[in-house]
């Protein structure tokens, strides 16, 4: 009877409870579910888990009941980017993770750095090396153009000059040979001879250097002479102190009487000389007298023979170059005589710039030509030694023991 009353109990109990106790129990179920589903959706849509079977086949009438969202492919949604993996996927990094637009950002960079950038990395150091090159390739060819293309003619070598033109429109000389080859002037290296005669004598004292400028000394002369006329112009550089070689007019009188003298230049009617003033355009050559400094420049008689010496030079203004020392102290040759010497440098040098040749002695014993390099000596063995070297005037005097005797002009005839 006991044992009835309790199974009744307990049946009333269900009976009466049982329906309520699984509906709190199932909402409670379906509570936790969607909870689930809200946290592993919440950041984009996503394909959701398949529909979990109910626990309980109790109706739920009047309860909430969450929509599940649209089903989507499973392809789809593992590569969308910046999504998160879903229950189905491997993990994956997205494959392009960067925002949108940045890749027009680093295009729009990448043709910043164009042009010079873009050059500079392809070539590297070259971009740098390129202008130098350049530079020094405008440099050397400026240089050519501009520099002094021929050889000088000295006391040292000879040359033989192709622009000596007359000044009134008269054409080309030939040079004094008629031959107008083009020679050396001073031997490629210094040389280190002692030649007995060379040395520069003692005697007055001159003004070493210079101003590098010229001035032309007033006064024209008359035309000398028959055939092709040359103009000169007598000029001395600035900054010489006038009391060693006796002022500008003493060395243009000089000058111009040397060159009007029927034994100079003009003796056998080929040839005419004519002095002419500041005023004339382009005279033919310009005898200047220099300071010993300016004439070992490079650009004018150089000094790689170390004995002074004069020179003619057409890149220099076509200057016939005087070395003032040996104006002032002569020549040992010359011993004494002091105006033969003077009057040798101006007829030697002039005759550069008409184009002759040096040449040696002829007969031993006799005047030495005046073409002869009597400034170092009258003996064919020591002029030899300094023409036979490699650069300088080699072979043009031979060393054949012949000894002349000091001569001054281009005409021997007394």
């Amino acid at each position: 009877m006991g044992g009835t009353r309790r199974a009744k109990r307990r049946s009333l109990t269900t009976s009466q409870f049982g329906y309520g106790t699984l509906v709190r129990v199932d909402r409670v179920k379906q509570g936790a579910q969607g909870e689930g589903r809200r946290s592993q959706y919440s950041a984009s849509a996503r394909r959701p888990s398949r529909a979990q079977p109910r626990t309980s086949e109790v109706p739920r009438t009047g309860q909430y009941r969450p929509t599940p969202p649209p089903s989507q492919r499973l392809d789809e949604d593992r590569y969308r980017p910046g999504g998160r993996r879903t229950s189905a996927q491997p993990l994956s990094a997205s494959w392009k993770p960067h925002e949108p637009g940045a890749a027009k950002g680093k295009a729009a960079k990448r043709k910043s750095k164009g042009g010079i950038g873009h050059f500079a990395k392809t070539y590297g150091w070259r971009v740098y090396a390129l202008p130098i090159l350049v530079v020094i390739t405008a440099l050397v060819v400026f240089n050519t153009a501009t520099g002094p293309a021929e050889p000088i003619a000295s006391d040292g070598t000879s040359l033989a000059s192709s622009d000596s033109s007359g000044g009134d429109g008269g054409e080309s000389g030939t040079g004094v040979d008629g031959s107008g080859d083009v020679l050396p002037e001073n031997p490629a290296k210094p040389v280190d001879l002692k030649i007995p005669t060379a040395d520069l004598p003692k005697g007055g004292v001159f003004t070493e250097s210079g101003q590098g400028t010229y001035h032309v000394v007033p006064g024209k002369g008359e035309k000398v002479g028959t055939g092709q006329l040359y103009t000169y112009t007598i000029e001395v550089e600035d900054g010489i102190d006038s009391a060693s070689y006796g002022g500008d007019d003493s060395f243009a009188s000089m000058v111009e009487a040397t060159l009007s003298n029927p034994k100079s230049w003009t003796w056998d009617g080929k040839k005419a000389l004519q002095r002419v003033d500041a005023s004339f355009p382009n005279p033919s050559f310009r005898v200047s007298l220099t300071t010993p400094n300016t004439t070992h420049r490079a650009d004018v008689c150089m000094f790689q023979i170390t004995y002074e010496t004069s020179c003619y030079r057409s890149s220099f203004d076509k200057r016939v170059v005087i070395n003032l020392a040996r104006w002032v102290r002569g020549a040992m040759a010359f011993e004494s005589d002091m105006t033969g010497y003077r009057q040798y440098a101006i007829n030697h040098e002039v005759g550069h710039a008409l184009g002759g040749k040096h040449v040696g002695c002829k007969v031993n014993g006799g005047i030495a030509p005046v073409m002869m390099q009597q400034t170092f000596g009258v003996s064919n063995d020591f002029v030899a030694q300094l023409n036979n070297l490699p650069g300088g005037d080699r072979g043009r005097v031979p060393a054949d023991g012949l000894v002349c005797k000091p001569g001054s002009w281009p005409n021997q005839t007394p």
